[in-house]
Parts: C-alpha cells; structure tokens; sequence
C-alpha cells in the first residue's frame, strides 16, 4: 500500500493507483471530463489538474501514478488556477446551448463551468462549427460543436463494446469524433455512448426533445429481456415513459446496459397497445368489460372441463413473464386438473429431472476467467452484457474458445474454434471430450474422434489456466440433443475444473424453472400443445406463437377457446379473448436471472387504460372457478409462496441424460436480438438498427 496526502488527509491506496483514484477514497473530489474509472486513462480534457509538491507544474491527476509520501492539494491558488484557465479554453468554441440542449440539467461542463468558468469570455474570434452525423436511429450526433474531444466515447467503444466505431480524425482545431465514413454505430450497447458523453454532443435520437431531465422522476426497475437481469432507471413524466438508463450494479450490470434495454420502451407507448379486454363475436372483435370477459372465460373452461375434461385446457407462458403470473398461471392451470403448462416455447429436447439450469457461477466471474469454452451461442447479440465480461476476462489475457455452426464476430480475439453444423455438434463435443479424456487418461463419455486437431487445441486450451467455464447457449439450449451437449459439457467441466452453466435466453429462463412452468407429471410440453388436436383452450402468456415458438401451429385457430394475456394487440387471427396485461413498468413482480440471483421491481407508471397485472387476473379467475390458494392480498404473497427461501439448493447442471451422438433432424431455433420478445419488437428505432430483422435464426 501507498501512503500519501491530499489536502492534509492522509490516504492509503494500493500501488500503482493515480491521484484521482486516492482522491475519490478520500472523498475529495477533483473536476475531470475525460476519465471513466472503466475506460483506460487518456489524459485528454486536463480539468483535473492539481498542485503535487516537488513538481514542477500541476499534474493531471487521472495519469499521475501515487507514490509514498507524495503530498496532493487539489484546491491550492495554483490548481484552481489551472483547473479555470482549462475551463476557459474548453469554453472557447462551446455553442452555450444550453437553453435547447437534452444534456441541460446532467451536464458535467454545465456544472463544472459553474464552479470554474468566468463570468465573461475573452474569446472574440468566430466559434468553430461542426456538422452533424447521421449514425444510426439510436445515437444522435446533431450538436458536435459541442464535443470537448474527452474520447470517452472512441474507448468505450474500443475496450467495453469491442469495436471501434467512432474515432477522432484530423488535428487541432479541426478534430471531430466521427463514425467511418458513410458507416453507422451499430453495436448492440452503444447507447453507453451517451450516457458517457460528459456533454451534449452524443445524445438519444428517439428521446431527442422530449422532455427536460428535472422534468424527468426516477424509478428502479429490472430488464424484462435477456437473463442478466440488468438493474434499470426508468424515467417518467406524466405517467409516461420517457427514457431508460442504467442503474449501477457491479455484480450484475456494471454501469451498462444494452440497447435493448434502453430502447425497447418505445413499445409501452405505441399503437399496438390493449387498453380494454377484447371478444371476438362472429369473427368481429368487440370491446368489453373485465366482468364480462371473466365471466365469458370462466364459463367457457367449465363447459370444456365437462365435456373434454381438464386434458383439454393448457397454458404457453413466455419465461419473460414474472415469478409471479407464472406461479399462478401454473397453479391455475393444475388446479384446473391439467398439467399442460409449459415456459420452454423455443426448445425442442424436453427431458427434465427437476434441477434449475442455470450459468453455475456468479454473473460477476465471467470477467475473470482465463478460458471460456461458448457452445451453441451468438454470445454477443444474445446476452450482450455477458459478452462484455467475457471480452474484458480477453482483454486480461482470457482465451475464448467455441463450438458453432459459424463464426460469428464477437467483437473479441477467439483463440480456437470448432465450426460444426448443428446437426452434428453432439459428435463435434464427444470429439472435444474424447481429446481431454486422452489427456487426462480417464475414459470419454461418447464415441469421439480424439486426433481432430481442433478437438486436441479447445481441449489443451481447457487444461491450462485457472478460473475455466462451460457455457452453453440458447442454440444450445433449445437443441434437438440439447440433453447430451449437457451431459458432454458436465463431463468436460469435471476433467478440466471448469464450471459448466447456461447463459440463458430469457428474463426469467431460471425463475419459470424455479415455479415449474412446465408438465410435471403426463402434460403436454409447449411443442406437443402446438401439434395437438385434443386441446380446446389455451391461454397464451405474453406469447406470440408466430414469433416465440419453436414450432409452427396448425391447430391454435382451430381451438375452441383461445385467452391471449398480452399488452399489446396480437394473435388475432387465432385468439377468442384478449385481456390487456401490464408490461414490466405497469406491474409490480421478480425476475431471476441466469446466476440465481432474484430481483423484484415496482410498478413506475400507472397501467394504461383498463390494462391489469397478469397476476390479479390469474387470482380473480382461480377465485371464479373456486380453486384453493388464490386468496392472495398483494404480490408480496405471492412471492413469499412463489420464491423458494433457499433458492441456490435448487440450481444445478448435473445431468444423468445419456449421450447420443446421432446427428440431428432440424438445427435449434433461437430468436435474433431485436425478435426476442414482444416489447422489442414493437420498439421503432430498434427496428431501423442493422441488426433487426424479421423471424428466427436458425443455428
């Protein structure tokens, strides 16, 4: 440790710390632009300029290493000198918009000018102008007079996002950030950007003039998309939602998020939305009431348990939904007699034994790995935040290999990769396991060919190293063998003291598992249900079959009684009843993300017309039908019966699932990053980025 002094505190930090570093442990703030204590140190903006004894002019404290006994004083004549002439200069060619700017409000150069700029400028030349770039329906770069050239923007891009899509070009006066030419910023979390903008330069295009931030009140909720479960500020005016940004959480999000997260609000105030439950009447949709649509419900599954028995009701539910509407869903449809419930839309091997799958480390880990074996996954546009650990584990010197069925740019160096169509990846994995199984000398699993040059180097790369990891994805996961590519990648983890996990796909891919959001006992699972001709109503969950299901229904229109819960207008060619369900803002409920970790959220806005959490509409319509153990108050109830107390006991990878290293019929299908679920989908700006398009990918 390193002892030094800052305006007369004595501090200790560890060595190879800078100033700037000991002065935020000594809580003595020092004015900066250019540093981000997540990005790598560029010394650009020299606002942090302080007074350090012996040296011959004030140093930046973000590039200045401590040493023992080094003395600091940030607020000396000499450093405030310093720190306002730098002010002064960043000044000069400012457009002092701040009237009209979004920025206004959450600007670091409009509170630090407050502190540190003059009264009066001395700067009687013309101001220089920057034109604008046109970067994508995310990012609006309208306003780049306004850029102080603090590069956080250039860095973030570089070592967090992976790529470096903007940079500075030209010299002096005539520098600019921009994008290459003619190219878009088109990375999945660069809505970061503006967030770390210090000014206005960089600011939301789909937020752009829509309201000033003190306008602006402040809600904590959680991501309702992929299974990192990012924590989330969601910012509201007048019961609306009006922009989404990050909520600090170094054990899951860091101080990031994707754009998903960011933008897909867009879709809480679009057209699509329902405000009133729906009753299709010959073949006309009419607008209801809650009693009348009930009622209509009630008395449709009454006639259909009579006449068909309770084998002829089943439920999809979307593993977006929360803890809550999928604990009573499930028991609604059981207490009903049924067991043909199912979360698992996309998947296409249904063997169960009970356990929760789930990522088998902390979320948190992932940045420290030496060696990541990825199987079956687009890590990158699938869990963009997970990816973002991996590639910081990359930049320590990680190496990541793979099993795809094509190389994708992860936006990171892959050391070893086995590219493999889908139909034989089972084979491409025993001939991994076959190569450590020979190093190790313990017998392989399966028959695998242990002389392939790529199975020996994934399998000599998985020995080396400390910190390891096993991970599968969601083409992995909703893999026609997905059930032996576990049992290989079990076996794997063992021999070279990996962990072995799922990286999950949905909110709450963990939390579905953890309330048994699946046939228990002789249900139907979700493709069976799709195929079946004996069923005579469904409820769909916030599920769209066309765009969430693995499987193509022929039958959906033709069931007697089809209940969509949704919050939008959907399934109207094969729905009977719509009711308007909350989305995640409108709700109050828990998601659990892919390390276990449960995370409950509140409503932020009031629900939009006649909309009603999923949650009461199960607990009104259990108490219709008379089932026990709907007479829930409030979710708090709920979720202390819903959410085991030892959560933990109950996640685990093991598997007993014999491999079978016969090829597969079809390849897994998995959703693109804007296709994932019904709310980015809905969402415009996200629609107009280049990763958006239409249907599944086929892995």
């Amino acid at each position: 440790m390193i002892e030094l002094q800052i305006d007369g505190k004595t501090v200790q930090v560890a060595e190879g710390s800078v100033v700037i570093q000991a002065a935020e442990q000594a809580g003595t703030f020092i004015p900066h632009f250019c540093y981000h204590r997540k990005l790598s140190i560029a010394a650009n903006c020299r606002m942090c300029l302080v007074d350090i004894e012996k040296a011959p002019k004030p140093m930046p404290a973000c590039a200045t290493p401590v040493t023992q006994g080094m003395v600091v004083h940030t607020k000396s004549e000499r450093a405030i000198k310093a720190q306002k002439s730098v002010m002064e200069f960043l000044l000069i060619n400012h457009p002092l918009d701040c009237p009209i700017c979004d920025q206004g409000g959450e600007c670091q150069l409009q509170d630090l000018a407050v502190g540190y700029g003059g009264s009066a400028s001395r700067y009687e030349e013309e101001k220089r102008v920057v034109f604008h770039k046109d970067v994508g329906p995310l990012i609006s770069m309208e306003e780049m007079s306004r850029c102080i050239h603090c590069t956080r923007c250039v860095r973030f891009g570089q070592e967090i996002a992976g790529s470096m899509e903007l940079g500075m070009s030209q010299r002096g006066e005539h520098s600019e950030i921009e994008a290459f030419v003619g190219e878009t910023v088109d990375s999945e979390l660069s809505g970061n950007m503006i967030d770390i903008c210090p000014v206005g330069a960089l600011t939301s295009k789909p937020f752009r003039y829509q309201a000033r931030t003190w306008e602006l009140s402040r809600r904590k909720s959680i991501s309702p998309h992929d299974a990192t479960g990012a924590n989330l500020i969601v910012q509201v005016k007048n019961n609306r939602v009006m922009r989404v940004v990050p909520l600090e959480n170094e054990d899951v999000n860091e101080c990031w998020i994707a754009d998903r997260d960011r933008f897909s609000y867009e879709a809480l105030n679009s057209d699509e939305r329902l405000t009133q439950p729906m009753l299709k009447q010959d073949g006309q949709w009419i607008t209801v009431d809650w009693s009348t649509a009930l009622e209509y419900i009630a008395n449709g599954l009454q006639h259909i348990k009579t006449d068909h028995g309770a084998s002829a009701i089943a439920c999809l539910a979307s593993p977006h939904s929360t803890l809550e509407e999928l604990y009573l869903a499930t028991q609604f449809i059981r207490g009903l007699g049924s067991d043909n419930i199912d979360s698992r839309l996309r998947a296409a091997d249904f063997q169960h034994d009970g356990k929760v799958r789930w990522l088998g480390t902390s979320v948190a880990s992932l940045s420290s790995l030496n060696r990541a074996l990825i199987i079956g996954s687009n890590i990158r546009k699938d869990n963009p935040l997970l990816a973002q650990r991996i590639r910081q584990a990359v930049r320590r010197g990680a190496k990541v290999l793979a099993l795809n069925a094509e190389a994708y740019d992860w936006a990171m160096p892959t050391s070893e990769i086995s590219i493999a169509d889908s139909s034989v990846w089972v084979q491409a994995l025993a001939d991994i396991a076959a190569a450590v199984a020979q190093q190790t000398n313990t017998p392989a699993p399966a028959l695998g060919n242990a002389s392939s040059p790529v199975a020996i180097a994934i399998a000599t790369s998985l020995l080396s190293g400390e910190r390891k990891a096993v991970l599968l994805g969601n083409a992995a996961a909703h893999h026609e063998k997905a059930s032996s590519l576990l049992a290989l990648a079990n076996f794997i983890a063992v021999q070279t003291g990996a962990s072995v996990g799922y990286l999950g796909e949905a909110a709450n891919t963990v939390g579905a598992q953890l309330v048994n959001a699946r046939p228990l006992y002789n249900g139907l699972n979700a493709a069976q249900m799709l195929q079946a001709h004996s069923l005579k109503a469904m409820f769909l969950l916030h599920t769209e079959p066309a765009h969430d299901c693995a499987v193509t229904s022929h039958t959906l229109a033709s069931i007697d009684m089809v209940v969509t819960m949704s919050p939008f207008k959907t399934n109207l060619d094969i729905s009977d009843v719509l009711l308007p369900i909350s989305p995640f803002t409108e709700t109050a409920g828990t998601f659990v993300n892919t390390d276990g970790r449960a995370q409950s959220f509140h409503g932020v806005v009031k629900p939009l017309g006649e909309t009603r959490p999923a949650w009461k509409v199960w607990r009104v319509l259990g108490s219709m039908m008379k089932l026990p153990g709907f007479e829930f108050e409030n979710i708090e109830d709920v979720r202390a019966v819903a959410l085991p107390e030892d959560t933990n006991s109950q996640l685990s990878n093991a598997t007993q699932a014999k491999v079978d290293v016969t090829p597969a019929s079809k390849p897994p299908v998995t959703a693109s990053i804007y296709q994932l679920d019904s709310l980015v989908r809905r969402a415009p700006a996200l629609q107009h980025t280049t990763d958006a398009h239409e249907g599944h990918v086929h892995g």
